[in-house]
């Protein structure tokens, strides 16, 4: 008989991949400004700004 994983099932698009950046003072704080404004995660502030990045090399 097979055992069952016990935990959470993993997400399609988990994300398992950590990246660390060293920030200074002031653009710490325009993170977290940013991340209250739209009250979500640091993390997510980094993702929408990767995309935005992304789409304005696409135009």
């Amino acid at each position: 008989m097979s055992q069952k994983k016990i935990g959470r099932p993993v997400s399609p698009d988990s994300k398992h991949t950590m990246f660390r950046v060293r920030l200074d003072d002031t653009s710490m704080a325009k993170l977290e400004e940013c991340a209250k404004e739209l009250k979500i995660t640091r993390s997510d502030v980094v993702r929408k700004g990767i995309e935005k990045i992304h789409d304005d090399l696409k135009k």
